[in-house]
C-alpha cells in the first residue's frame, strides 16, 4: 500500500499541470430592435410623465446663496429672478445700528408654485461680508456653513434607519456680487472665489451694470474672465462638466460671452411699448433688466437649475463626502474615530480697525 502512494501524488500533481479546458466566453447578443406595434402597446413612453407627476407631488429643494458688499443689489435681484419677494432686506442696516464684527449667515425659505409643481427655495444672505475695513479671511464663516450643510446631509445619508426623503440644505448655487468699479477685481473678489469654487457653484455677477456704458461694460467684463483664468478660478458651467457636444457648445458661449453676468436689478414694475416691464426708473427713461433674461435662463430653467443641483451632489459633495470618510478611515461619522461630538469651530471674525 505504501508503494502505491508516491504514485498516486505524481498523478496527482500531473493532473494539476494539465489546465482544464475553459469555456469559451458567451458573445452578448446585439440588442435587437422590437417592433411594438407587433406586441401591443407598452407603456415605455409614460415614464417621463410618471417621473414628472411625482416631482410634482414631492417638490423639490433649490438653496441659493448671495455674497457681496452692502448696497450692491443682492436682496432685489434675487427678488426679480424668482419674481417674488423671495430675499429680505436684511443686509441694511439703520444709523443706530452697529455693522456685525463678523459675517452672518441668515437663511429665509420661501415655496414657490408654478404650473402644479412646487420648488422650497431658500435663500442665504451674509450681510457684513467685504464691510469691514480689514476683510481678512472673512469668507471662513461662509465656507463653513457650506461645508456644515455638506456634513448634515453626509450623517443622514449613513444612518441605519435613514429618512426616506433627506432634507437637502446644501447650496446649490452662490451668486457672488462684483462692484461695478470698472476697473479690476479686488483681491477680497479674488481670495473669495479662489476658496470657495471648490466646495460650492459660483455665479459671478456685475451688480448695477447700468453705471457703466456699454464699452465700459463689455471692457469690465474681459478683464474680469481674464483675471478669474490668470488665477484658476472655475466658475460655473465649469468646462469639466461637460457631458457632451451639445453641453460644451452650449456652456462654451455662456463663459465667453455672458461670463461674468452683468445685470440690472430691479422689483419695481414699469410701462414700456404697451408692456409692463422689470425696470429702473431715471430721468431720461425707463432701464429694462434685458441681461437679467440671461441670469434667469441660468439658474431658473428647466436644465440648469436641475444641473447645478447635479454638479453640487456628484461633484462638491462627493468631494467633501470622500475626504470626510478618509480622514475617519472608511467609518462614517458618528463611529469610531469620530464617535464623539466635537465642539462647533467658531467663526473666524473679520478684525476691525482700531
Amino acid at each position: 500500500v505504501s508503494a502505491g502512494l508516491p504514485e498516486t501524488r505524481t498523478d496527482t500533481a500531473m493532473s494539476e499541470l494539465v489546465p482544464e479546458p475553459r469555456p469559451k466566453p458567451a458573445v452578448p447578443m446585439k440588442p435587437m430592435s422590437i417592433n411594438s406595434n407587433l406586441l401591443g402597446y407598452i407603456g415605455i413612453d409614460t415614464i417621463i410623465e410618471q417621473m414628472r407627476k411625482k416631482t410634482m407631488k414631492t417638490g423639490f429643494d433649490f438653496n441659493i446663496m448671495v455674497v457681496g458688499q452692502s448696497g450692491l443689489g443682492k436682496s432685489t435681484l434675487v427678488n426679480t429672478l424668482f419674481k417674488s419677494q423671495v430675499s429680505r432686506k436684511a443686509s441694511s442696516w439703520n444709523r443706530e445700528e452697529k455693522i456685525p464684527k463678523t459675517v452672518e449667515i441668515k437663511a429665509i425659505g420661501h415655496v414657490i408654485e408654478e404650473g402644479g409643481v412646487k420648488m422650497k427655495l431658500t435663500v442665504i444672505d451674509t450681510p457684513g461680508f467685504g464691510d469691514q475695513i480689514n476683510n481678512e479671511n472673512c469668507w471662513e464663516p461662509i465656507e463653513k456653513y457650506i461645508n456644515e450643510q455638506y456634513e448634515k446631509f453626509l450623517k443622514e445619508e449613513v444612518n441605519i434607519a435613514r429618512k426616506k426623503r433627506i432634507p437637502d440644505t446644501r447650496v446649490h448655487c452662490c451668486l457672488y456680487f462684483i462692484s461695478p468699479t470698472g476697473h479690476s477685481l479686488r483681491p477680497l473678489d479674488l481670495e473669495f472665489m479662489k476658496h470657495l469654487s471648490k466646495v460650492v457653484n459660483i455665479i459671478p455677477v456685475i451688480a448695477k451694470a447700468d453705471t457703466m456704458t456699454l464699452e465700459e461694460k463689455c471692457e469690465f467684463k474681459q478683464r474680469v474672465r481674464k483675471e478669474l483664468e490668470v488665477n484658476g478660478i472655475e466658475f460655473y458651467p465649469q468646462k469639466e462638466f461637460d457631458e457632451d457636444l451639445e453641453d460644451k457648445t452650449e456652456n462654451d458661449k455662456i463663459r465667453q460671452e455672458s461670463m461674468p453676468f452683468a445685470v440690472v436689478g430691479s422689483d419695481k414694475e414699469y410701462q414700456v411699448n404697451g408692456k409692463r416691464v422689470l425696470g429702473r426708473k431715471t430721468p431720461w427713461g425707463i432701464i429694462e433688466g434685458n441681461s437679467l433674461h440671461l441670469l434667469e435662463e441660468l439658474i431658473a430653467d428647466q436644465t440648469h437649475l436641475q444641473d447645478l443641483k447635479e454638479v453640487t451632489h456628484n461633484i462638491h459633495y462627493e468631494t467633501y463626502r470622500a475626504k470626510r470618510l478618509n480622514d475617519n478611515g472608511g467609518l462614517p461619522p458618528g463611529e469610531g474615530l469620530l464617535g464623539t461630538v466635537l465642539p462647533p469651530v467658531p467663526a473666524t471674525p473679520c478684525p476691525t480697525a482700531e
